[in-house]
């Protein structure tokens, strides 16, 4: 058993060695993904602006080649949208390669839920400048959908609020207002924790606005956002641009059907706007003055000012052939719709049909681009909708594929440890079967020792009443009685140390010492002895089988010494060498040379030698003459407990 333990021990020693070189490994692997990601959480802190943007690729370029952030996926698509956004800002067309790039990354993965809405949103952003807005408009939803389905997502209130702003901008384009609204609804709780002055605090309200009147509700219904935006611009008068303000104001107006009150805000609007107007101007501010001029005039229209509406068509018409090729279509629509009112007005009825003609076909134009656009919007839309569920259902089969490679590993696992269970339990019916075998060889050995002392005492009682006899018929009454008060004592101790399979030491001495006085008596004090013992050992701890060493003793007196002249000597000398206990027993030898083998064989001198075998490898016993003066020494070698 404990060989078996041993051997545990030694390959948990061995097993417990790898595991510890495979954590030392891991330890420094986490410890460089810890810092890595601490970099990147404090470059994701750091603004982007045109003096530290080069720097900023610069970086983020070096860890895009990182082998550890390109063995994590949540690490490597965070550093390439984070490349793409830069390169967003420069105009550079590398942008929209990093981020698809990103997004095959983070779209298989189960979670990373804060990278996937980053990324969806700015899919959705670089489609939307491609003029994709239908593929925008579903990256942009599944964006916000993850905003709105995980509110501990880890995304900041300005990111969450831009997110479902862009997907409510994109639902009103594509006329999903009951969508617009949902997602507008939800960004204004969140919007009213953004900082003072921030663009979604202003953009919440004026698109809620633009939503609510598509949707064709009640003006009152405007009131509300409109008055918030109101005290939001009265507030931070220099952070927001007031033409948003005037044309929400011109939204409710128009529902209103106050022309005055909209040809008030339309003329502050167009003063705003011209603002912004120079030679440096972009498309779409010189459509946002164009459209301005456009609407003026239909007011004027409808108010039967016909030289004021023809003014500003005028200036729209300058505009547009100021810069040809810049106006939109649909701009270009609201021009010639409000040319036609205008000669209507004007009762010029050939030159409004013309118009009107034309208007149609540029209506029938804009129609079949927008239809032959979203077709293809559509086709490309049915594409990602493919390979998403192609990716889901990818997913899913690698989700099956890892359970029954789990489940593999646990029958494995339970397998291995039924195997080790089994070897344990045979090694254990081994051991338990050789213990009891050792127990039944203890017992039987035992059994036989007591069985060879119950044969030796009938012998020492023998020959003890042949000497009490031997007393009586010489009539020597006293030392009879001495002699058998003598062996009274020395049977009531052999009798207590005989119930016994071991008995101390210092007993077995004292009960020899008994039984060598009952000699001197027997004998007439024919020899003397001595017993030696060790002084440096605590006897009375050492346990010996009881009664094994007296039979060679009476060896040495019947068959090693002259008991006839009186001048015989036996010497027994104790010893403890570890755990064996050395006895020697010398006598002084007979003066007639006598055979050795036959006269120290005797029936007790038998049964003390089989006793002697029984108590195992260790114990022997040897029987030497004397050279020096004759007489013969008897070693034993007996163990000790």
């Amino acid at each position: 058993m404990i060989r078996i333990q041993l051997l545990i021990f030694y390959l948990w020693m061995v097993i417990g060695y790898s595991s510890c070189k495979d954590n030392n490994k891991k330890v420094l692997l986490a410890k460089s993904d810890d810092a890595i990601s601490v970099q990147i959480k404090d470059l994701e802190k750091v603004g982007a602006n045109p003096t530290n943007r080069d720097s900023l690729i610069t970086v983020w370029r070096k860890l895009d080649r990182n082998p550890i952030v390109k063995n994590d996926t949540i690490q490597s698509s965070t550093v390439k949208y984070q490349l793409a956004r830069l390169y967003s800002m420069k105009g550079n067309d590398s942008a929209r390669v990093l981020i698809e790039d990103a997004l095959e990354l983070i779209d298989p993965i189960d979670g990373g839920f804060k990278n996937k809405a980053l990324i969806y949103n700015g899919m959705g952003n670089v489609l939307s400048m491609g003029a994709r807005m239908k593929e925008a408009s579903y990256y942009y939803n599944k964006a916000a959908a993850i905003v709105l389905a995980d509110s501990t997502v880890d995304l900041s209130f300005i990111a969450k609020t831009s997110m479902l702003l862009s997907a409510a901008q994109s639902n009103l384009l594509s006329f999903q207002y009951d969508l617009a609204e949902k997602m507008n609804r939800a960004a204004l709780p969140m919007a009213d924790s953004l900082p003072q002055g921030h663009i979604n605090r202003q953009r919440v309200l004026v698109q809620m606005i633009q939503t609510l009147n598509k949707r064709q509700k009640p003006a009152d219904s405007m009131s509300f956002y409109l008055q918030k935006l109101e005290v939001l611009h009265a507030q931070n008068p220099d952070k927001y641009n007031i033409s948003f303000l005037y044309d929400s104001k011109i939204q409710y107006f128009e529902k209103h059907k106050q022309l005055d009150s909209l040809l008030h805000y339309q003329l502050l609007k167009i003063k705003s706007d011209g603002y912004l107007y120079n030679e440096e101007a972009t498309s779409s501010e010189i459509n946002n003055l164009f459209i301005d001029y456009c609407n003026i005039a239909a007011i004027y229209t409808a108010q039967k000012h016909a030289t004021l509406a023809s003014q500003f068509l005028e200036k729209a018409k300058f505009l547009k052939e100021k810069h040809t090729g810049l106006i939109f279509a649909d701009s270009d629509l609201v021009y010639q719709q409000s040319l036609a009112s205008l000669y209507n007005l004007q009762g010029k009825k050939n030159e409004a049909i013309a118009v009107l003609t034309q208007t149609a076909a540029l209506q029938k134009g804009i129609y079949q681009t927008e239809n032959t656009q979203a077709v293809a919007e559509m086709n490309a839309l049915h594409q990602l909708q493919t390979k998403d569920r192609s990716i889901h259902k990818l997913n899913e089969g690698i989700k099956i594929n890892k359970l029954q490679l789990q489940q593999n590993r646990l029958w494995l696992a339970v397998s291995v440890l039924g195997i080790i269970l089994l070897g344990v339990t045979i090694l254990f019916l081994f051991y338990s079967f050789r213990q009891r075998r050792f127990l039944q060889e203890k017992e039987k050995i035992l059994l036989q020792q007591q069985l060879l002392r119950t044969q030796m005492e009938p012998h020492f009682i023998f020959n003890t009443l042949a000497a009490v006899q031997s007393f009586v018929r010489l009539d020597k009454k006293e030392i009879a009685i001495k002699y058998l008060n003598r062996f009274s004592r020395l049977l009531r101790s052999s009798l207590e140390l005989s119930r016994e399979n071991r008995v101390p030491l210092d007993e077995e001495i004292e009960t020899l010492e008994n039984y060598l006085s009952l000699q001197q008596m027997r004998y007439e004090d024919a020899f003397r002895y001595t017993i030696l013992q060790s002084i440096e050992h605590d006897l009375g701890a050492i346990m010996v089988p009881p009664m094994l060493i007296q039979p060679y003793v009476e060896n040495a007196i019947l068959h090693g010494i002259d008991l006839e002249d009186g001048l015989g000597d036996i010497s027994i000398h104790f010893e403890i060498e570890q755990d064996i206990l050395q006895v020697k027993i010398a006598d002084s030898g007979k003066t007639e040379t006598s055979n050795f083998d036959s006269g120290h064989r005797s029936l007790s001198g038998t049964i003390s030698h089989e006793r002697i075998q029984l108590l195992g490898k260790k114990a022997s016993v040897s029987i030497t003459e004397i050279p020096e003066g004759g007489g013969t020494l008897v070693i034993l070698r007996i163990p000790v407990e």
